[in-house]
């Protein structure tokens, strides 16, 4: 069984880590000073679950060196989807699973652009995970879980065999019969992950305060709003559900995309809240609080990306 994880960052690193660690033949796609660390001292992953190192990790920076794989778990950004699935086929076999785990609900929809759809299986994660430091995965908060399923319904052989490998992993995997539900489930709760950026606050801080916990319950109750005209399962008190879930949340975590954001870094704002404009002008759903939050961090998305578009002219 050999999986390549395409992305080596705080969901690939931890998945694949856990992957490794029970002795599947597994390959990871990294870039720079954390490709080099974990070539050369392996992949140390740090969790509220234990800590382990897996020496003598394989990992490239190089997808057509990765070979023909059986599983390809997909941890990239939702915004390097699109270029990078050009490069999977090089590494596909007519029956290879590909299991993306981006946040966002387009994923599968751009994959299929570039890669047949046969291989694709609906996916996500739920993790509060980060690189700490050059070859350090740092897994914080939360349970991880691995959720998948058929986006027709279908029970099959190879939602079963992903079950099995991740049950071997040690990894909570639920196969899921409402796939495009719980993937809107998850959107809706990290398109928060903008809000946090504009406040400039964490889970525990947002919550709180009167003012921006309000914007919090506006911003996914719009959302929710969205999925029903767009005809997506999901039960009415499901809203009430996030909020209380997010109360639970540890008092000073964040998320992937607020921290790029802080950071001057791309984000995934496209894929997030800019989503949900753009679907709510295209059915007719009002969605002021997200679009607020789009409209603040676009200027910043803008500036990150020309500074990394400057910085590749360089290289």
């Amino acid at each position: 069984m050999k999986i390549a994880v395409i992305g080596a960052g705080g969901v690939g690193g931890y998945f694949g880590g856990r992957l490794a660690k029970a002795n599947f033949d597994v390959t990871f796609l990294a870039r720079g000073e954390h490709l080099r660390e974990i070539q050369q001292n392996g992949l140390r992953v740090k969790s509220i679950n234990g800590d382990f190192i897996i020496e003598n990790q394989q990992a490239t920076d190089s997808i057509q060196k990765i070979g023909f794989a059986d599983i390809v778990i997909l941890a990239t950004k939702a915004w390097q989807v699109c270029d990078i699935s050009r490069e999977l086929r090089s590494i596909l076999k007519k029956d290879t699973i590909v299991l993306p785990l981006q946040n966002g609900v387009l994923t599968a929809e751009e994959l299929a652009e570039n890669i047949p759809s046969a291989n694709i299986i609906g996916g996500l994660c739920k993790i509060i995970s980060k690189v700490e430091s050059p070859g350090v995965i740092n897994h914080f908060a939360l349970d991880p879980v691995v959720i998948f399923g058929e986006f027709d319904s279908r029970g099959t052989e190879r939602a079963e065999l992903l079950k099995s490998v991740f049950d071997r992993a040690e990894v909570n995997a639920i196969i899921s019969d409402e796939i495009a539900a719980d993937l809107w489930k998850k959107f809706i709760a990290i398109c928060v992950s903008g809000l946090l950026a504009v406040t400039r606050t964490n889970y525990g801080e947002l919550r709180e305060l009167k003012e921006t916990r309000q914007l919090m319950t506006e911003l996914i109750r719009e959302i929710f709003t969205l999925s029903q005209h767009l005809q997506i399962n999901i039960e009415p008190e499901f809203p009430d559900r996030l909020i209380s879930l997010i109360d639970t949340y540890p008092y000073e975590t964040t998320s992937s995309l607020t921290r790029d954001v802080w950071d001057g870094r791309p984000s995934e704002i496209e894929y997030q809240n800019g989503t949900v404009v753009r679907l709510g002008e295209k059915y007719g759903v009002a969605t002021p609080v997200n679009r607020f939050v789009y409209s603040c961090i676009l200027p910043m998305e803008i500036k990150a990306r020309n500074k990394m578009t400057e910085g590749n002219g360089r290289n």
